[in-house]
């Protein structure tokens, strides 16, 4: 596999690209790219690829975001290194909090694209996240070494409610949403996420 990129926004480099898009179908991921290829045809909407370069099916933590956003288009991939502010972010905090790439997958709580194309994201409804819940049962079967999930941001907590009914000794660790927007609220925030990325490290600690 290849070395991880070492800043943030790797993926608006085409060739970068390009080498992540041929690894796209890996061994790891497939069953994970199946998934979201199943969800597409059902929902009638796009939904990302996991990125190769994560863990896969072997991942031990589960960052939970919200929905796919408009980057998602230029990229394909649910991924750290996309080209935002949101992406970032979370390339820092996990890289500061110690958590290996190998152990994380970054998935949506509402895993298909809501927002009209050319339009910009808008805050997933509930009544969406109702319908995404049918949809954690079967990724947590493909998910066997999972130790703990990442809710990030209210909606994602919310909508991971279904996760404690299907897996009640899964340790659930929220942190704030690291999207620029709210991170640059107050430096409490950053140190929000930084403290529940790191307790959620110490679950895989216990697991590994």
């Amino acid at each position: 596999m290849p070395d991880s990129p070492e800043a943030p926004k790797s993926l608006r480099d085409p060739v970068l690209l390009e080498a992540r898009r041929a690894m796209a179908d890996a061994a790891h991921v497939r069953p994970l790219r199946a998934f979201a290829r199943r969800i597409a045809a059902e929902r009638n909407a796009d939904v990302p690829d996991p990125d190769p370069l994560d863990g896969g099916v072997d991942a031990r933590l589960l960052l939970l975001l919200e929905t796919p956003g408009p980057s998602i288009g230029r990229t394909g991939f649910v991924s750290r290194d996309n080209a935002t502010g949101t992406a970032a972010n979370l390339f820092r905090f996990l890289n500061e909090a110690g958590i290996a790439r190998r152990d994380t997958l970054i998935w949506n709580a509402v895993p298909w694209v809501i927002h009209a194309p050319g339009a910009l994201n808008r805050a997933p409804r509930r009544s969406e996240a109702v319908a995404a819940a049918p949809y954690f049962a079967p990724l947590l079967a493909l998910l066997p070494r999972l130790a703990v999930v990442v809710p990030a941001g209210r909606f994602a907590q919310a909508a991971a409610s279904p996760l404690a009914e299907l897996r009640p000794d899964l340790p659930l660790v929220p942190i704030p949403h690291p999207s620029p927007t709210y991170v640059c609220t107050s430096p409490s925030v950053r140190e929000r996420i930084l403290a529940g990325l790191t307790r959620a490290a110490t679950h895989l600690g216990r697991a590994s």
